[in-house]
């Protein structure tokens, strides 16, 4: 049964870091694709950064120079380091494995909550 579990959320002030990590059912993750996604309170869930199998990171433009997507293929692992967060970055952040052999497949975590204060 394929399984992710995120943690590492919580209350941070502006400015502050967080470190969310992603526990990955290992029967999938070497071949997915693995995105943190976030959907703020009365907005759409956005794609965060997504890394793929072979290391290759994409962000969204409001994260760059901030966020570092990382996978740990020995531990079944991804995560996502926040540093100089803001109130906008508030939201409940979402693990994303994206299984793509002969038709996609899309597997999510729980959420973690992020808040940060002003």
């Amino acid at each position: 049964q394929v399984q992710l579990e995120e943690s590492g959320g919580g209350l941070v002030q502006a400015g502050g870091s967080l470190r969310l990590s992603c526990a990955v059912s290992r029967s999938i993750f070497s071949l997915s694709t693995m995105g943190w996604h976030r959907q703020a309170p009365g907005k759409q869930r956005e794609l965060v950064a997504v890394i793929s199998n072979s290391g290759t990171i994409n962000y969204a433009d409001s994260v760059k120079g901030r966020f570092t997507i990382s996978r740990d293929n020995a531990k079944a692992t991804v995560t996502l380091q926040m540093n100089s967060l803001r109130p906008d970055d508030t939201g409940v952040y979402y693990c994303n494995a994206r299984y793509s052999i002969f038709s996609p497949r899309d597997y999510w975590g729980q959420g973690t909550q992020v808040t940060v204060s002003s």
